[in-house]
């Protein structure tokens, strides 16, 4: 975790040139923010994103520590002063940003280890079509083992180590690996290579799980076809660098959105409000109706294979924004 609220990095956008430039490495609070509605509602509204100290953020905190409001930044509305006391807020934990100018850069991770008694941290930058890294004792990025991709989507941090999805040079496999911090060698995890499929990866806990959850697309008249999604969960199994198919997530509840993955616990939430355990939420598709996933559903289609996750129809989501802050309506 980043001791410091942030970090002043060399800039990368000239890579591999070096930069006289700077970027900044921040460190950003997520929270789930639970709207409060008049009795009796039949559904509940959300807010998922990062609260920081500057305009460009989602939620932005007020300077005071004694406030009780956020100011909320939604596409399409004017910036809007709330009163947490009128919500519920559910700690995430934090995720982390780079302030550069380049549009290239994709996704960040961060890990602080100890090294011979010397503490120091490294960071794993997607740039382009590069993974680099940066080491804190050296202060210069880096490329990784030379290695190039098309596109990464995930990167990820778990028990002191990085992990990321990779697509091959078609464009129809995913593949998973796993990245030494200090050697930053890369090790491809087995198995997970369905074409046709899109993955996620999405760390629990303090470190208590890693899991894959991947989605398949579904098509009818060549249009794609939101009812018919399934998807499978994979947890990592550390010694044997393989994925797990489980059924079973226990009481939690993950979250697959654009800035990155997270999960919480269904018990953290209240009563009645739409989410419960075991299940998955996309807050990432291109369809802003959407329901939340479950494992063995039955879908009422003889042809449908119910050893999976499905939709599950108890509780309709309507996605209502997804940039710069998450925003959803959970019906119940």
């Amino acid at each position: 975790m980043l001791r410091r609220q942030s970090y002043s990095l060399p800039s990368f956008v000239n890579f591999p040139s070096e930069s006289k430039g700077l970027c900044t490495l921040e460190k950003i609070p997520l929270f789930l923010f639970r709207v409060q509605t008049p009795p009796p509602a039949s559904a509940s509204e959300y807010l998922l994103g990062g609260i920081g100290r500057d305009e460009s953020e989602d939620l932005t905190e007020l300077p005071s520590p004694v406030q009780c409001s956020v100011k909320v930044k939604i596409p399409g509305y004017e910036p809007t002063l709330m009163n947490m006391r009128d919500g519920q807020i559910f700690p995430l934990g934090h995720q982390y940003r780079i302030s550069c100018d380049s549009k290239d850069y994709r996704s960040v991770a961060f890990l602080q280890l100890n090294q011979e008694g010397r503490e120091e941290f490294i960071v794993l930058l997607g740039f382009s079509s590069f993974f680099l890294g940066l080491r804190s004792s050296e202060m210069k990025w880096k490329l990784v083992m030379g290695f190039r991709t098309p596109l990464s989507d995930d990167i990820v941090t778990f028990r002191r180590r990085f992990y990321v999805t990779v697509r091959d040079t078609s464009l129809t496999k995913i593949y998973t690996f796993r990245i030494d911090p200090f050697s930053l060698r890369m090790t491809r995890l087995m198995p997970l290579n369905n074409v046709g499929s899109l993955k996620y990866l999405v760390p629990c806990g303090n470190d208590d799980e890693l899991f894959m959850v991947e989605k398949f697309l579904s098509f009818y008249n060549n249009v794609i076809d939101f009812s018919r999604f399934t998807c499978k969960v994979s947890r990592l199994h550390e010694e044997s660098d393989l994925w797990v198919e489980v059924s079973d997530l226990g009481d939690r509840v993950l979250f697959i959105r654009q800035q990155g993955n997270v999960s919480c616990s269904a018990k953290e939430l209240p009563d009645g409000c739409g989410v419960s355990g075991n299940s998955i939420l996309f807050t990432n598709e291109l369809d802003n109706g959407t329901y939340v996933y479950k494992y063995g559903v039955d879908t009422g289609r003889g042809e449908d294979d119910i050893n999976c996750w499905n939709f599950s129809g108890e509780n309709r989501v309507t996605i209502l924004s997804t940039s710069p802050v998450v925003s959803f309506r959970v019906e119940h």
